[in-house]
């Protein structure tokens, strides 16, 4: 098999799939990629996978190339793993790399083959791209398209691809169901749900998953608002409510909000999509989910302005995490940079520190000040924010890290930290929700 685009999807895939038996062959138009990636390095931080690379290499069956011709040669089955960002200017899904990718595929595919996408798409689109490559491929109606959408946490993607909780499969044969099984055979276990559909219905489901999460997610955090101004706890009621078997606890922990590169692009381009299918009333929600979303950000910027008296000009500002969620070095759309340049924006002096995504940070935001540790950020620090939960941050010790702040003062912004022991140290704690 092959696997078109070598980032974060298409390199996990990659490696995981080789590590699995299978001969794979990893395919990218940037070159500095596949240099990196055949040398053994993963240009991104993800648990496990460095070593998984190392073992699929070393075995023989991982390779890698920047040419197309070469992997319709090798390929019997084709994984496009391209990415679908924002389109400038719109709420639309930017579609020019997966347009791209099938197309210089198709035109060397001159035999049987299976193109499966696994990229994030407006449903409508593999019915599109299955038309376009019958017309400029080679094989003509022998080089089919199926779709496989990908359900990967970043964090945990080595154990989504090896033990998946589903697999959904959007095909127009059985020949395509029959390839898709092969390809996912050493996964598929007899009690693994694998979902066979139509393509449309295989789009439709990532996107409707990443919504519904998405909905949760700001559904708790208008409870928060609501039981700041009513004085009730937000995490007992996050706890009560998570209870009710039929809603479950998962994705109701308030804080600041979802980021990343999935959930804020993959819920505005699926109203969009909505709008042009005529039925964008039914999906009006996710644009208040939304907006309740980014307005956490300006939230938690009140919360550290109402801790520190009222205005944080001229003080020192500690704030814990850049990343959009732990185990990552992802800062696409993470809240942590948007609530750090409002505090700079207001005159505070922000000190940052993550365990992992401070490179990609300096190359966005060369002018924050970086820190070696979360205790050097913290040094004289008047305010102290965790905007990324980390396990190292939870483990700090708070009187530890009292002894090097000048005032000790602490948002939780992720509602990560036992109130109970940050306070038994003498400090202020606030956290969105929670009475005082």
């Amino acid at each position: 098999m092959t696997v078109i685009g070598t980032g974060y999807l298409g390199a996990t895939h990659a490696i995981c799939m080789a590590a699995l038996g299978y001969e794979v062959m990893g395919v990218d138009t940037d070159s500095d990629k596949i240099v990196k990636l055949a040398g053994g390095e993963v240009p991104f931080f993800e648990p496990g996978l460095p070593e998984l690379l190392a073992k699929a290499l070393d075995s023989g069956r991982l390779r890698f190339s920047t040419s197309f011709e070469e992997a319709a040669a090798f390929g019997d089955v084709h994984f496009v793993c391209v990415g679908t960002p924002q389109l400038e200017g719109s709420h639309a899904a930017d579609m020019q790399y997966v347009d791209a990718a099938f197309e210089e595929l198709a035109l060397h595919i001159d035999r049987r083959a299976l193109l499966v996408g696994k990229s994030t798409v407006p449903v409508g689109t593999a019915s599109r791209l299955a038309g376009r490559v019958r017309s400029i491929a080679p094989a003509g109606p022998l080089a089919e398209v199926a779709w496989c959408p990908e359900f990967l946490r970043e964090g945990f993607a080595v154990e989504d691809t090896m033990r998946p909780e589903r697999l959904v499969f959007g095909v127009e044969s059985a020949w395509a169901e029959d390839m898709l099984r092969r390809s996912f055979d050493p996964v598929i276990t007899p009690d693994m749900p694998v979902v066979v559909t139509d393509m449309a219905t295989a789009e439709l489901v990532k996107v409707a998953a990443n919504s519904f999460l998405a909905t949760k997610i700001s559904y708790i955090n208008a409870m928060a608002q609501v039981c700041e101004a009513a004085g009730a706890d937000v995490q007992d009621l996050a706890t009560a409510v998570g209870l009710d078997s039929r809603i479950g606890k998962r994705f109701l922990r308030p804080g600041l909000g979802f980021g990343g590169g999935c959930l804020p692009k993959d819920i505005r381009a699926f109203t969009h999509r909505a709008e042009e299918l005529g039925v964008g009333h039914a999906v009006a929600f996710l644009r208040e989910v939304d907006a309740i979303n980014m307005s956490l950000r300006h939230r938690t910027v009140d919360l550290v302005q109402e801790i520190a008296g009222g205005s944080v000009a001229g003080l020192k500002i500690a704030a814990l995490g850049i990343a959009f969620k732990p185990d990552s070095d992802d800062i696409r759309d993470a809240p942590a940079l948007e609530v750090i340049d409002q505090l700079r924006q207001l005159g505070a002096d922000v000190r940052v520190y993550d365990p992992v995504a401070m490179d990609n940070a300096r190359a966005v935001r060369p002018e924050l000040t970086y820190c070696d540790s979360a205790l050097g950020a913290a040094r004289d620090a008047d305010v102290v924010i965790l905007l990324t939960e980390w396990a190292a941050f939870r483990e700090i010790e708070p009187a530890m890290m009292g002894r090097v702040v000048r005032q000790r003062r602490i948002i939780d912004g992720r509602h990560a930290l036992d109130s109970a022991r940050w306070r038994a140290a003498d400090w202020r704690y606030k956290a969105l929700g929670r009475p005082a």
